[in-house]
């Protein structure tokens, strides 16, 4: 009997691990990989990937300047090193993230991703199998828009909670969205008090509302759901373009026969009654639209913030080693 993770795959559905753990990649074989912060911190507690931080340590010991400066040399060494051997185990792309801190900085946005790409051309790998993931601020999104249109760099576009956040987003040209399906649930849960069926789920309706939005206007950016909390999640966006699904889901899937049929369909949602909006160029617009969604911005704030924690933590430990080294 198939199992549900390959009938996932079957409905159309490209899927991505959500995982640093190269053993975990390797095992459900899925197309792409993302990373962040987050995930590369708990990862290099584990012993097996010693080798690797002592290789960031030491290329930014030997760029030299103060020792934030080689912090900072040493993170970006260190992402990208992850982001390598992903590339060995996945035959698609690996997402690495721009540092969260830079989330309303447009500029200096560009200027990571640029270094990034730098990093691993140096290393052999081409742009075309990486995408740069950043926030989805207003200032991440035209960030985006000129990675992709003057750099033709691939972007993933992060942290979204909102159907105005993926309209620019569309408009931008990025590549590819994450839309947070579990932490939009979260929030709902503790807010209204209640549970809800996968049918309801908020975060599931707003990625199909996304989903039909691109489809019914041809966007050609992928929809790729993330932040799953439980299967059902995940079987009511089969045949969205991609889910990244975190390693125990993953295995649950993979453990399972349960039928999964198609959800989603790009061709139903050319017949939907959908009005048409713009907010790439109409920055007053989108932040007060955005504004209106209490949950997006609280959860777009909050996501912001853990992600740039994580990078602090992850940059005192490389500090510490670099001190040593």
């Amino acid at each position: 009997m198939t199992s549900s993770l390959d009938q996932l795959k079957a409905t159309g559905t490209v899927v991505v691990c959500d995982s640093g753990d190269f053993a975990t990649i390797a095992k459900y074989k899925p197309q792409d990989a993302t990373t962040n912060p987050s995930l590369i911190l708990a990862a290099s507690k584990k012993p097996d990937y010693a080798k690797l931080i002592d290789e960031a340590v030491a290329f930014g010991k030997k760029k030299g300047g103060s020792i934030d400066e080689q912090v900072e040399e040493t993170l970006d060494a260190l992402l990208v090193q992850f982001g390598k051997e992903i590339l060995k185990i996945v035959p698609g792309k690996v997402s690495t993230e721009v540092d969260a801190a830079y989330s309303f900085d447009t500029d200096a946005s560009v200027a990571k991703a640029l270094k990034i790409i730098d990093l691993y051309k140096a290393e052999g790998i081409d742009k075309s199998r990486i995408l740069i993931k950043i926030a989805s601020t207003y200032e991440g999104i035209k960030a985006a828009h000129i990675l992709q249109s003057k750099h033709n760099i691939n972007c993933n576009l992060t942290l979204m909670f909102s159907l105005p956040q993926a309209i620019a987003a569309a408009e931008a040209g990025a590549f590819l969205i994450s839309p947070f399906v579990g932490r939009i649930l979260d929030w709902y849960k503790a807010n209204h008090k209640k549970e809800y069926k996968k049918e309801e789920d908020p975060g599931v309706k707003s990625v199909q509302a996304i989903f039909n939005y691109y489809k019914k206007y041809g966007y050609k950016t992928i929809v790729m759901g993330a932040s799953f909390r439980n299967i059902g999640e995940i079987t009511e966006l089969a045949g969205c373009d991609y889910l990244t699904i975190s390693p125990n889901l993953l295995e649950e899937l993979y453990n399972s026969t349960d039928a999964i049929p198609q959800k989603l369909n790009a061709s139903d949602a050319t017949n939907l009654d959908i009005e048409k909006k713009e907010y790439l160029h109409k920055e007053a617009a989108f932040r007060f639209d955005f504004n209106e969604d209490p949950m997006a911005v609280n959860k777009l704030s909050e996501g912001i913030s853990k992600f740039a924690a994580d990078a602090v933590t992850l940059k005192d430990i490389l500090k510490e080693k670099l001190q040593k080294a």
